[in-house]
C-alpha cells in the first residue's frame, strides 16, 4: 500500500469517527457538513439512516432515489386532471347547449313575441333594448295610438305597460328573469 492510499484510508477513518460521511441507504444522499438535520436523519429524504441499529433491508427491498420521489407526488397530478376536466366541461358547455337546441324540433323556431307599450314608458324602453341586445324579433303595439292594441292589452289582463306575450305566456311589467327563462334558447351570448 502506497503513501497516498494510507492517507486516504486515514481520512475515511476520520470521517467515520465524525459520522459526517453518512450516505443515505434510501436516496443515496451524501451528508454534508453544514446539513441541519439531526445526525440520525437524512437531510434529503428525512428518513432515519438505520432504525435502532438494525441491519439494512435486503437489496431488493430498498427504495433508492426516484422511488422516494414517486412517493411524494401526493394529490397534485389528480388535481391537474380534475382541473382539465372542469375546463373541458366549462368550455364545451356552449356546444352542448347548441346541440340541445338543434336537436329539439319544437324549439327550432322562436315563439311569436308581442310587446304592448307606450312611447314614454321607461320600462318599455328597457324591454326594447333587451330584445335588440339579444337579437329577439318582436312586434310592438302602442296602446295609446291603437284602440285595437288597447283592447287586446285589456283582454290579456294588462293594467300597465309593458305587457309582453311570448308564445302563450304573458309577462306583466319589466321582468328580465322571466324573459330570459322564456327566451333562453334564442338569446345571444
Amino acid at each position: 500500500m502506497g503513501a497516498g492510499q494510507g492517507a486516504d484510508q486515514a481520512f475515511l477513518n476520520f470521517l467515520d469517527d465524525k459520522d459526517m460521511s453518512r450516505i443515505c441507504p434510501h436516496c443515496n444522499y451524501a451528508r454534508q457538513a453544514d446539513d441541519k438535520a439531526p445526525d440520525w436523519q437524512c437531510p434529503a429524504c428525512e428518513k432515519a439512516y438505520d432504525k435502532a441499529g438494525s441491519a439494512l433491508p435486503p437489496e431488493g427491498l430498498r427504495q433508492l432515489g426516484s422511488a422516494v420521489q414517486a412517493e411524494r407526488r401526493g394529490f397534485g397530478p389528480w388535481l391537474l386532471v380534475l382541473l382539465a376536466f372542469a375546463a373541458a366541461f366549462w368550455l364545451g358547455r356552449p356546444l352542448l347547449q347548441q346541440a340541445a337546441v338543434a336537436g329539439d324540433g319544437a324549439a327550432a323556431s322562436p315563439p311569436e313575441v308581442r310587446l304592448y307599450a307606450t312611447e314614454w314608458c321607461g320600462y318599455c324602453k328597457l324591454t326594447r333594448q333587451f330584445f335588440a341586445a339579444n337579437g329577439i324579433q318582436y312586434v310592438e303595439y302602442d296602446i295609446e295610438k291603437s284602440s285595437d292594441a288597447l283592447r287586446e292589452h285589456r283582454k290579456l289582463g294588462g293594467n300597465g305597460v309593458p305587457l309582453i306575450v311570448v308564445g302563450d305566456e304573458v309577462v306583466k311589467g319589466w321582468n328580465e328573469v322571466a324573459l330570459r327563462r322564456l327566451l333562453q334558447p334564442w338569446l345571444r351570448g
